[in-house]
């Protein structure tokens, strides 16, 4: 239970700490014209140990912002924004690269992904059987 209570409380901080100026300023001017011709794209994103998101242990989060440029806590932020914008911004759709082969011990290590992108609701989680999978896959994005 303390697992799932330290997880809420970093994505909920880091949610606030990202979407908390995106909301004030919508409350204070209602009627204001956008401030940007781009969608928002800020995204939160964490990386655990553990089976699933409930129960992992979290160690990890970074905050990414793509739109109108690259930004965030990421250290790789512009590599991160491309790779999702090369897959429309779905998760799913990310692959494995070929050139990488990896052992089969089964270390589970599990990535989310909350926030908007491109205007539309995300959330994302996907468990890999260990590192080296989750790095074949996410390149730059899960790479913090």
């Amino acid at each position: 239970m303390r697992n799932t209570a330290r997880w809420a409380a970093a994505l909920g901080l880091t949610a606030v700490a990202v979407c908390g100026p995106l909301t004030g300023a919508a409350v204070a001017a209602p009627d204001a014209a956008p401030a940007s011709l781009y969608a928002p794209s800020a995204l939160v994103l964490t990386i655990g140990h553990g089976g699933d998101a409930a129960t992992a242990t979290p160690e990890r989060a970074v905050t990414l912002s793509c739109a109108p440029g690259a930004s965030g806590t990421h250290p790789a932020a512009p590599e991160a924004c491309a790779e999702l914008r090369g897959v429309g911004g779905d998760f799913d759709a990310l692959t494995a690269r070929e050139d990488v082969w990896c052992n089969k011990l089964y270390d589970p290590v599990v990535v989310t992904a909350q926030g908007v992108w491109q205007g539309r609701r995300v959330s994302y989680e996907r468990t890999f059987g260990n590192s080296c999978e989750r790095d074949a896959v996410g390149g730059s994005l899960f790479a913090f």
